[in-house]
């Protein structure tokens, strides 16, 4: 480690000069470079002795089946999501349909009541109008037949009043004779 020191000082020191050193070596053969390789080396011999590439590879196999596990809930989702929508559209669509029919059944409906109403409204006045004559033929036999009254009335008096004059006690007398004698 001493060594080390020293050597980075010098190459630190060398570098400001430019001097030129030799490089240092342990052993006599390792180069720092081969320390490094050396020594990344046994590590990774240590790892792999330790199993953590099975680990690295359980960890990373883990992540995948969660990644795939996810993937496969939101296809689900997605799945049920357009499901849902094609359900709404498809009740938006017969909502739709079943609002015309409602709006079309109630002009059908309407024009029904409309033509119900002109009938009867027909049926009425002509009825009224049948009343009415009835009433006035009614009104014109009234009169009539008041009018002939007072005809026969004043007919009757005429009468009456005629027979008082032209009639004595005498030509009634003869008259009650002759009709005593015809029988």
């Amino acid at each position: 480690m001493h060594e080390l020191v020293i050597l980075a000082a010098e190459a630190a020191h060398g570098a400001e000069g430019g001097e030129h050193h030799a490089e240092a070596m342990a052993f006599g053969f390792l180069t720092p470079g081969m320390v490094v390789a050396l020594a990344m080396l046994v590590v990774l011999l240590i790892m792999w002795r330790a199993g953590v590439p099975g680990m690295v590879t359980g960890m990373l196999d883990s992540r995948i089946a969660e990644i795939r596990k996810q993937l496969d809930e939101a296809r689900q989702l997605r799945a049920e999501a357009e499901a849902l929508r094609k359900d709404y559209a498809d009740k938006i669509a017969n909502a739709e349909a079943e609002a015309e029919a409602m709006v079309s059944h109630a002009r059908d409906e309407a024009q029904a009541i409309l033509d119900r109403v002109e009938s009867d409204a027909a049926a009425l006045i002509a009825r009224r109008r049948q009343i009415a004559e009835d009433k006035i033929a009614a009104a014109e036999r009234t009169a009539v037949a008041e009018l002939r009254a007072k005809a026969a009335n004043a007919a009757s008096e005429a009468a009456q009043s005629l027979i008082a004059k032209n009639h004595s006690a005498s030509a009634d007398k003869a008259l009650v004779d002759q009709a005593i004698g015809s029988i």
